[in-house]
């Protein structure tokens, strides 16, 4: 897995990732919905941030697998539609390979390995 980059993970909409550093993200993002959902609930001006801030996150990362999948980051829209974004990112984002080889977002993050 190598190093793995926060920072870059969490607020960057540039470069790909791989299946396996989204999923580690999602996990990372879902966890820390949790723990923060159970310290401070979820009515007030503090989770409300803390959800923006979740919420912003989870863009930069999904953008960061669209990518990789050599789809333009705006593919991030469709995760808004009920149901049917979560089924797009589990089989889009989380089940089907990356593109082979360099592409337009960048080179092939699996290749440097």
């Amino acid at each position: 897995m190598g190093n793995l980059d926060f920072a870059y993970l969490f607020t960057s909409p540039e470069g790909r990732i791989e299946r396996q550093r989204w999923w580690i993200g999602v996990v990372i993002l879902f966890g820390a919905w949790l723990v923060l959902n159970a310290l401070f609930g979820v009515d007030g001006l503090i989770p409300f941030i803390l959800s923006i801030l979740l919420l912003v996150a989870g863009i930069m990362l999904h953008i960061k697998r669209f990518h990789d999948r050599d789809k333009s980051g705006w593919w991030v829209l469709i995760l808004f539609v009920p149901v049917l974004g979560l089924i797009w990112a589990i089989v889009d984002l989380g089940i089907i390979e990356g593109t082979s080889g360099a592409n337009r977002f960048g080179a092939d993050p699996i290749a440097g390995r």
